[in-house]
């Protein structure tokens, strides 16, 4: 008998964003916000007491939790907080999801998904997205337990018709994770709503996008008590640490400084997708902080990604999968390093 899990031995692991370090690169592949979080969160680095690290953080987050719950205009027992919105996804797969059952998703989206279904040795039932992208009703079987909903989608960045979204959460039986990581960069989205009016919706979101705190790892679910305690039975006992609390505190509370940053990328977005068309580039209209795009002519995506690789401008390309190997997924940057970017193109 071998000493690791079967599930684990044939386990293709999730790729993140290549973080190289390279002088005078232009890093547009991991969907990082260009611009810094707000001054209060360097304050509270600055005043950070490094005798106190030698006590425990608060295993609950309470503090953080009640601010995201005035926020969100909720309790507190329905706030879950993690290490970054991925151990949020990781545990509700493992919490919603029955042995030999399934969990269901659109194609493509969020390529960690799988990834977190086959550590669980749980199934994945796909339903391929309509035309550009586009909303389609989705098939699942009575063994779906659990269905993830990203929205806006990576790597599209579509938002889905609200009505659709609600529809959805009304007809399935199991639990609807809506994943909102980019939700600050679109025309609003329903995740807030719909985890308060109905008992199967989780909704997630990040600090790492809109609030600039990759760095971090801080992200949060809202949704049912019930859901949100099953959370908390399965979560490490100390998942946030002590200075990851103070500054997502510190973050959340200078929202405007967010909402100026998210105000500032939208421009930006909508600059260069448009300059992008005029070039004859294939563009989804995103509301998210990046871009999905098709070459349209005798160069295809592989080769544009190798041609702007090579004059130090990195993006994304997911070549592996026949919905997307067409395509490029391109963070907004600051203006400066889009028009870097829009030269080369």
């Amino acid at each position: 008998m071998g000493r690791i899990r079967e599930s684990v031995e044939r386990l293709a692991a999730y790729q993140p964003g290549e973080q190289p370090k390279v002088e005078g690169l232009v890093k547009l592949n991991t969907n990082e916000n260009p611009y810094p979080p707000s001054p209060t969160v360097a304050e509270v680095l600055r005043s950070a007491d490094a005798a106190a690290l030698r006590l425990y953080p608060d295993p609950m987050a309470t503090a953080l939790r009640k601010r995201l719950a005035d926020i969100h205009g909720t309790g507190v027992e329905n706030v879950f907080v993690g290490n970054g919105s991925d151990e949020v996804l990781r545990l509700a797969t493992r919490a919603f999801t029955q042995s030999g059952g399934s969990a269901a998703m659109f194609e493509p989206t969020y390529s960690l998904y799988p990834v977190l279904c086959a550590a669980e040795e749980v199934d994945v039932e796909r339903t391929p997205l309509g035309e550009r992208f586009a909303w389609r009703e989705p098939e699942v079987s009575e063994r779906a337990g659990l269905f993830f909903l990203t929205n806006p989608n990576a790597p599209t960045g579509v938002k889905y018709d609200d009505a659709d979204v609600e529809g959805w959460v009304r007809r399935f039986p199991g639990v609807v994770l809506i994943d909102e990581a980019y939700g600050d960069f679109a025309d609003g989205t329903p995740g807030a709503r719909l985890a308060k009016q109905y008992d199967n919706v989780l909704v997630c979101r990040t600090l790492s996008k809109s609030f600039s705190l990759a760095g971090i790892r801080c992200g949060y679910a809202v949704g049912d008590a019930r859901l949100i305690g099953a959370l908390y039975k399965l979560k490490d006992s100390y998942n946030l640490d002590a200075l990851t609390q103070r500054v997502a505190l510190a973050a959340l509370g200078d929202l405007e400084w967010m909402r100026a940053n998210a105000r500032k990328i939208r421009a930006t977005r909508e600059r260069v997708r448009a300059e992008l068309e005029k070039k004859g580039y294939d563009v989804i209209p995103s509301n998210a902080n990046f871009l999905f795009v098709r070459p349209t002519g005798a160069e295809g995506a592989a080769d544009l990604f190798r041609r702007l690789r090579e004059n130090r401008i990195l993006v994304r390309h997911f070549p592996n999968a026949e919905s997307t190997k067409d395509w490029l997924r391109i963070s907004v940057g600051t203006d400066a390093q889009m028009d870097r970017f829009l030269a080369v193109m």
